[in-house]
């Protein structure tokens, strides 16, 4: 108990004294899993809505997929991404290992199919027959389409949380494509496992802390704007 109070009060001196390398430590966090959060909105709002209102052949086989993939493993997608980065990989030339770029594309792909998962469930609740409703209004079908996305906003808000929430937390894909390297790619949790495997518990307890303040800070942003947003 005494090891983990130390961890607390080394956490409340570092974010007080403002220490450069905790504060370049989160903002890279903050930075590189925002990034990945905003990029896995667009991909994944834009392709579940148009499998949540799309009628195809195998389509139930495409939303098992989607699925699948909100429980995507972090460290096989480090192995994937790494592959494709790797010097003699198919993208080699463009020299993105081991680069905060090549975190973000990691953590876009960790985070797209939790955002795709939400979006479908979210489009496919809403009643049939508003589109209807909204076709008779005379609406075109990208004006449909925004309509039923604005009718969705609360249950896509929380796809961004568990989106985010999916990639400022994981570790394996980070540590894979990212390095780990000093003042460039270490971010909280990588720094956390570092701190770990030196046996310095107070510091790692200390960025712990720090992680779980950040996203129960982001978080905290989003349910406000969720609630408010909320039907009384």
């Amino acid at each position: 108990m005494d090891l983990i109070f130390e961890g607390i009060k080394k956490a409340i001196l570092l974010l007080f004294a403002l220490d450069n390398e905790v504060l370049g430590i989160t903002l890279l966090s903050l930075k590189v899993s925002g990034i990945a959060t905003i990029i896995s909105l667009f991909i994944g709002v834009s392709i579940g809505t148009v499998v949540a209102l799309t009628r195809f052949p195998g389509k139930k086989i495409v939303v098992s997929l989607i699925n699948t993939g909100m429980g995507l493993p972090p460290v096989v997608v480090g192995l994937f991404v790494t592959i494709f980065l790797w010097r003699s990989g198919p993208f080699g030339f463009l020299g993105l290992l081991y680069t905060p770029l090549a975190i973000i594309i990691a953590q876009s792909i960790i985070a797209t199919p939790i955002v795709m998962g939400v979006t479908v469930a979210a489009m496919q609740q809403l009643p049939k027959k508003l589109r209807l409703q909204i076709f008779a209004l005379g609406a075109t079908r990208l004006q449909m389409v925004w309509v039923l996305i604005k009718e969705a906003r609360l249950s896509l808000l929380a796809a961004v949380m568990a989106g985010f929430g999916g990639v400022i937390s994981e570790i394996g894909a980070s540590i894979m494509v990212g390095g780990n390297i000093k003042g460039y790619t270490r971010v909280l949790t990588t720094a956390t496992v570092m701190e770990t495997s030196k046996g310095n518990f107070d510091v790692a307890i200390a960025l712990s802390v720090i992680l779980l303040i950040l996203a129960y800070m982001i978080n905290l942003i989003l349910t406000h704007v969720q609630q408010k947003e909320r039907p009384r």
